[in-house]
């Protein structure tokens, strides 16, 4: 395995993608890509009564623009849709109460303008909630490949922000494979690309009975279901 790890961004990522975040020692997330529908960039999955529910933020983007210029709608009131269908499938769940405090403020208490750093919060929050600590640095400009992306991470101009990209760079090219693995367009809802370092393990979930055991959905399923030992699936 290399040491590091290309990502897209995501909404509420599903348990994949979390588990980059906890084993590779650095993560990119791609900040230069275009905006592709009907993907974790904007969607996730949870369980519900009926089975497998998908949850999207509708957003506003241009043609040519990047990822970091797509913008969230308030089209269709879905931030109260969103916590109405998560509250609604994870009301038996054991800890939605204990994280209930944490999670609201994504989707009542404040609005962010931009998706991708909507998700980035969202992010920082799940890994502060289970516990795990990536070192996250954003790309600065799109590479088809990911063999040279990790020289080309974080490329701010204030002193703080190139300083602590020279030491994520120098990391990563003292590491015997500087290469990052790419998992942009391997982690998807349809036809997801094998990953062998990928195997879903049975935990608890609310409608196991029903639907039998569901791998791979949203980070959030994973919280509220296991709470502290969701640490120990990733």
């Amino acid at each position: 395995m290399t040491d590091a790890a290309l990502l897209s961004t995501t909404y509420f990522g599903p348990v994949q993608w979390y588990q980059k975040l906890q084993r590779y020692p650095h993560v990119l997330i791609e900040g230069c890509e275009s905006f592709v529908k009907q993907t974790y960039r904007n969607r996730c999955l949870i369980a519900s009564a009926q089975g497998v529910l998908a949850l999207s933020v509708p957003v506003v983007h241009l043609a040519g623009s990047t990822i970091q210029d797509v913008r969230i709608s308030d089209h269709g009131n879905w931030r109260h849709q969103h916590w109405q269908a998560i509250t609604s499938a994870y009301g038996d769940s054991p800890f939605l109460e204990y994280y209930e405090d944490d999670l609201r403020p994504f989707f009542f208490e404040r609005r962010w303008e931009f998706l991708l750093d909507y998700n980035e919060d969202i992010c920082r929050k799940m890994c502060e909630l289970i516990d795990i600590h990536p070192k996250l640095t954003k790309t600065s400009k799109y590479e088809k490949k990911a063999d040279s992306i990790a020289v080309q991470a974080c490329g701010k101009a204030d002193s703080i922000a190139v300083q602590a990209c020279g030491k994520a760079v120098a990391d990563l090219r003292e590491a015997n494979n500087p290469s990052a693995a790419d998992f942009r367009e391997a982690i998807r809802p349809k036809h997801p690309l094998p990953d062998a370092d990928f195997l879903p393990r049975p935990y608890y979930q609310v409608f196991s009975r029903q639907h039998g055991f569901l791998p791979n959905l949203s980070i959030l399923d994973l919280l509220l279901n296991m709470g502290p030992e969701s640490i120990y699936y990733l």
